[in-house]
């Protein structure tokens, strides 16, 4: 398995899109009271009206039988801003 320098993810366009979103993301979901140590985190990619957006879901690591307490923030790749922050119910 490669080892991975952080030289490498300095040139690699993609993980810094990624890390970039998680970075506003985080930030925003601690000012909205998130734990982030205690939350499950999923990441996913929107293509929407030809621009890339980063989904980054928070929730609760036990899931199961439960309901509410997620936030969704959606970051806009090319200008690099929060576009929308959603709660779950």
């Amino acid at each position: 398995m490669p080892t991975i320098t952080s030289e490498a993810l300095q040139h690699d366009p993609l993980a810094l899109s990624v890390a970039h979103a998680m970075t506003l993301a985080n930030a925003t979901a601690s000012q909205a009271g998130i734990d982030l140590a205690t939350s499950l985190v999923t990441v996913s990619e929107e293509y929407a009206a030809s621009v890339r957006q980063w989904r980054v879901h928070y929730g609760p690591r036990d899931y199961i039988a439960r309901r509410g307490g997620d936030l969704i923030v959606v970051i806009d790749d090319p200008s690099g801003q929060v576009r929308q922050v959603l709660r779950g119910q």
